[in-house]
């Protein structure tokens, strides 16, 4: 058997309500999420998207980390687009190598049993 250890998250967003009392600029949330500047631009990896009792929700990977998980937000085809209300939290994990993204994506989609995931799933419940 093959033992696949998956990346360790390099950066989690969790949605939240923004603090509009204080003297910090106002940022326009996406779906509630104001961090999406904390998800590198120009790097690859796994993205995962949970719901509020931390179910993992869907999987995709990226070339473009940042913009791929806003286009989760805005696409029309996005597997999400009709479950964005659910996503509380995300993470990304930073994966260059475009064939370790492909493994990883497609072992956390079946061993985490990703809700959305449509594409990829070999389990059968």
């Amino acid at each position: 058997m093959i033992n696949i250890q998956p990346p360790k998250a390099d950066v989690t967003i969790t949605q939240r309500k923004q603090d509009t009392t204080g003297d910090e600029p106002v940022i326009k949330p996406l779906y509630g999420f104001i961090d999406l500047h904390e998800i590198p631009r120009d790097k690859g990896g796994i993205i995962q998207f949970f719901n509020h009792s931390g179910e993992l929700l869907f999987v995709g990977k990226a070339r473009k980390l940042r913009q791929r998980v806003k286009k989760h937000f805005e696409d029309n085809v996005s597997p999400l687009k009709n479950h964005r209300e659910e996503v509380h939290r995300i993470t990304v994990s930073i994966v260059d190598d475009p064939m370790e993204r492909e493994i990883y994506e497609t072992y956390l989609i079946n061993t985490q049993k990703a809700k959305y995931n449509v594409d990829k799933v070999f389990y059968k419940d």
